[in-house]
């Protein structure tokens, strides 16, 4: 770990930015990867209707995620910065923390929505076999909560100490384990929509075990009791206030969903609802390098930021929103160029139409841009930041998306999603680059307590 952290802290940059991304990268685009096999074997396998289910589904079941990335991001962050600035008793201590946040958050989650599953669909906007379907599909990853939160959590700890390789190797065998039991689970086993899940769930497993095989067998880089479920407030606080942006983004994402989804049944239709649901898919699909540079970005930045090379810090964010623009715009330029391809690629026997096409040209158009916006979110915690990143995210979501999505359908339907979420993601982008200049303009000194 030493040469890892001399590395970090003192090789070139580009080199770093290629060591601590490319691993992670893949292993997010295979997640990626995962959710948009999802939609094709459930709408090839089952059926559209059962796709509209899994979509109005989806965005609850990510809340257990959101649990997994407060925990994990948070951990992740405040063990970069301990271990740029030589922390030694709290990263011992970390792991007591970490667990009891992960079996606590789980059980918080899982009992409430496993009983109340039919009235949160219902929210959705979930009605007949759509809602009974999607009940079905949210129940069963319910059921592997504590392993959703902890296999995340514990990946984000290892990538924490700059390990990308071993972190998306565990993230590869897990998600090809889901990708493989998908078609036997729902076609083979005959399990419908909960055979997703179903495979969802396994792989969640193997990657939970498989985080705790790291620590277990002495692979991490620190001294730390990984068995312990001693709770220090101290750090449990730090894990929570670094973690929170994330958490943020995941919740205020499913109110997003479900103000979206209810718009799109009160003012749409069943194909309208199945639509959205596959470019929503696609649109997070695209953005999966990003998700991966940012994992990549959090532990220089830490590291750098805890042992007190601020400049640094920022050049590393400038170098990757750099290359997350450019691995994004080729990308960007065969969907608009070719939409219809890829929509019907989980869209069989579905007659798309211009309008449609024109809706899905409009929501990828602010691709390009989202670099600066999804890359400061990873570095604002990094510097020991997070209120910015909080501000934010709770703009995006609670004071821009939430509001004009239940406004803007009441006046202009259906495709005021599309132009209307486009509207935002661009003014939100312009509002994450003046942070950027305000903090760059700033003077910091290491705050890594």
């Amino acid at each position: 770990m030493k040469d890892q952290k001399e590395f970090i802290l003192n090789g070139d940059l580009k080199k770093v930015m290629w060591e601590t991304s490319w691993p992670a990268v893949v292993a997010i685009v295979l997640y990626g990867v995962n959710n948009f096999l999802d939609a094709i074997f459930v709408g090839h396998l089952v059926s559209t209707e059962a796709l509209a289910a899994v979509g109005m589904a989806y965005p609850l079941s990510q809340i257990v995620l959101g649990f997994g990335r407060l925990i994990g991001v948070g951990a992740s962050a405040a063990l970069s910065m301990w271990l740029g600035a030589g922390e030694k008793e709290k990263l011992y201590k970390l792991f007591g923390s970490f667990n009891m946040l992960c079996l606590g958050f789980s059980l918080l989650f899982m009992i409430p929505a496993y009983v109340f599953a039919n009235e949160l669909l219902a929210l959705m906007g979930a009605s007949g076999t759509i809602k009974i379907m999607a009940v079905d599909y949210f129940r069963t990853t319910l059921i592997g909560t504590l392993f959703w939160v902890h296999g995340l959590a514990v990946n984000m700890l290892v990538r924490g100490e700059g390990k990308m390789k071993t972190a998306a190797g565990m993230i590869a065998i897990g998600l090809l384990i889901d990708i493989a039991l998908k078609p036997v689970f729902i076609e083979v086993l005959g399990m419908g929509v909960s055979g997703a899940a179903w495979a969802t769930n396994v792989g969640m497993i193997v990657y939970s075990l498989l985080g705790l095989y790291y620590f277990y067998s002495g692979k991490n880089s620190f001294t730390t009791n990984w068995k312990s479920l001693t709770y220090d407030a101290a750090i449990g606080k730090k894990i929570m206030k670094l973690g929170f942006p994330e958490m943020i983004l995941s919740v205020m994402g499913v109110l997003q969903s479900m103000v979206i989804f209810n718009a799109l049944a009160d003012y749409g239709t069943a194909s309208d609802i199945s639509f959205y649901t596959v470019v929503n898919r696609f649109f997070l699909f695209l953005l999966t390098p990003l998700f991966g540079l940012m994992r990549g970005l959090q532990p220089v930045v830490g590291m750098n930021h805890g042992a007190g090379q601020h400049q640094r810090a920022k050049r590393s964010l400038v170098l990757y929103t750099l290359a997350g623009a450019a691995i994004l715009v080729p990308f960007f330029i065969v969907s608009i160029v070719y939409p219809q391809a890829v929509l019907e690629l989980m869209l069989p026997n579905t007659v798309i139409t211009t309008e449609q096409l024109f809706h899905f040209r409009i929501y990828l158009s602010t691709l390009p841009l989202l670099p600066v916006t999804v890359l400061a979110l990873s570095y604002f915690p990094a510097v020991n930041n997070s209120k910015k990143a909080s501000m934010l995210a709770l703009l995006r979501q609670v004071f821009l998306y939430i509001p004009l999505m239940i406004l803007l359908p009441m006046y202009f339907g259906v495709a005021s999603i599309y132009w209307g979420s486009a509207a935002i993601e661009i003014t939100v982008v312009l509002i994450t680059a003046y942070f950027i200049r305000l903090d760059f303009k700033a003077g910091k000194e290491p705050v890594v307590s």
